[in-house]
């Protein structure tokens, strides 16, 4: 092969890079979920591009993709109570990048989004509502916690980035606090089984004490009633006669016999066992 042809496809295969080269540099592709920033020599287009297939200078410009979707992050957030008890909690954020704020976020804050923006604002919320409580309140209290922090981390963050939500998902004491809590916790329960035992007992004194007084008033009732009218014992006695003759009952032999049978004995002669009692008429 001649220098001259060689030097044709060395020149081709030169030409045919550039193109190629040319040809990628001067294309983009925004995927779905995300927001395309232009940056053309260093400057920042103030519109996002859309998703999808676009062109742009080629060697002088390029094209950032910025997620506008949610995201989930995991941070751990390290504070100190009011009563100066060190606290860690495991935090797991949900955020998303407003399509508006985009051009902004990438001008204004460099890096990722969480690392340089969310996670100190987080921090920084965390801090200010654990150190106006103590410690056992944190733990007892971790939906009032988690949701102040919510709040006021939107404060802080604005309208750059949305916060859709803080999960707490462990908070992590000393080893002596902990203990020191759960004595704590069980003391006041005892406390309160005690005190409830303690009311039960109450109740059932009072409630004895109004039956005996009820009792009391009761027989006192009756008692007036009888003095001023003696016949009403004898009303009592025949209102719950069940219509029978009355009994005589013998204590030696056992012997019961209706009263009509006892006058029988008398009439024919024979003679009635002693009771002991008067019989009953």
């Amino acid at each position: 092969m001649s220098p001259q042809n060689v030097a044709k496809i060395v020149g081709v295969g030169i030409l045919v890079f550039i193109v190629v080269l040319i040809a990628s540099s001067g294309t983009y592709i925004i995927h779905p979920g995300f927001r395309g920033v232009e940056v053309v020599m260093g400057k920042v287009t103030p519109i996002a591009k859309k998703e999808g297939f676009g062109f742009k200078m080629p060697m002088i410009t390029r094209v950032e993709s910025i997620s506008i979707r949610q995201q989930t992050a995991q941070d751990e957030a390290q504070c100190y109570s009011s009563d100066l008890q060190q606290i860690h909690i495991d935090l797991r954020v949900l955020y998303r990048v407003p399509e508006s704020q985009v051009v902004a976020l990438y001008k204004d804050y460099e890096g990722e989004a969480f690392e340089s923006l969310v996670a100190p604002r987080i921090h920084e919320a965390v801090k200010e509502v654990t150190a106006m409580q103590s410690a056992e309140q944190i733990v007892k209290n971790r939906e009032q916690i988690k949701t102040r922090t919510l709040d006021l981390a939107k404060q802080k963050i604005g309208t750059l980035i949305f916060i859709e939500d803080i999960a707490i998902q462990n908070i992590r004491l000393t080893k002596e606090l902990e203990h020191a809590i759960e004595s704590k916790m069980v003391q006041e329960q005892e406390a309160q089984r005690s005190k409830y035992v303690q009311q039960r007992a109450q109740i059932e004194a009072d409630t004895s004490v109004i039956k005996a007084r009820g009792e009391a008033e009761s027989i006192a009732i009756r008692g007036e009633a009888l003095s001023k009218n003696p016949a009403y014992v004898d009303f009592q006695i025949v209102d719950r006669w069940d219509g029978m003759p009355p009994m005589v009952i013998g204590s030696k032999e056992n012997l019961v016999l209706p009263f009509s049978e006892l006058q029988k004995l008398k009439t024919n002669g024979t003679q009635v066992p002693n009771s002991g009692r008067a019989p009953v008429r």
